[in-house]
């Protein structure tokens, strides 16, 4: 269970954690897997990638405000030297999923990342998105309104 402590960041609740059945089971509900074993290996394959790929204190907050199984995920990526565009992402995504197309990984990306700003707060996404490259904002569910390149 998380608790909040300043408005936008969330801490996990030091009396225990399941808090990664829930966002497992957002996860399912949202990307309507049959199983949850597929939506669990969804979130795991999702959560590694962006990883890699959030820094800072921006990757402090958001390993903080998950359940403690999704923050090891997070935690446990060496920060990626560049940075993917967001089609890109998904093709490593696809890569990591056997298996997968860009169609079905897209699927999975938004499946998992528009189901984080109900856990993490719209703050900490807006932050994240900020130094992600243009696109990624689509996969959080939220309008992309940055200007075409």
């Amino acid at each position: 269970m998380t608790t909040a402590t300043v408005p936008g960041v969330t801490t996990r609740d030091p009396d225990g954690d399941n808090g990664w059945p829930r966002l497992v089971e957002s996860v399912r509900a949202s990307g309507q897997y049959e199983t949850w074993t597929k939506a669990e290996q969804v979130t795991r394959t999702v959560l590694a990638a962006l990883g890699a790929h959030v820094i800072g204190d921006e990757r402090v907050d958001l390993a903080r405000a998950l359940p403690e199984e999704a923050a090891r995920l997070i935690a446990a990526q060496v920060p990626a030297t560049h940075r993917l565009t967001a089609a890109r992402f998904v093709d490593e995504v696809a890569s990591r999923t056997p298996g997968a197309t860009s169609a079905t990984a897209r699927w999975d990306v938004s499946s998992v990342l528009s189901v984080l700003p109900s856990l993490i707060g719209d703050d900490l996404v807006t932050r994240i998105l900020a130094q992600l490259p243009p696109g990624y904002a689509l996969l959080f569910g939220r309008a992309d309104l940055s200007p075409a390149a």
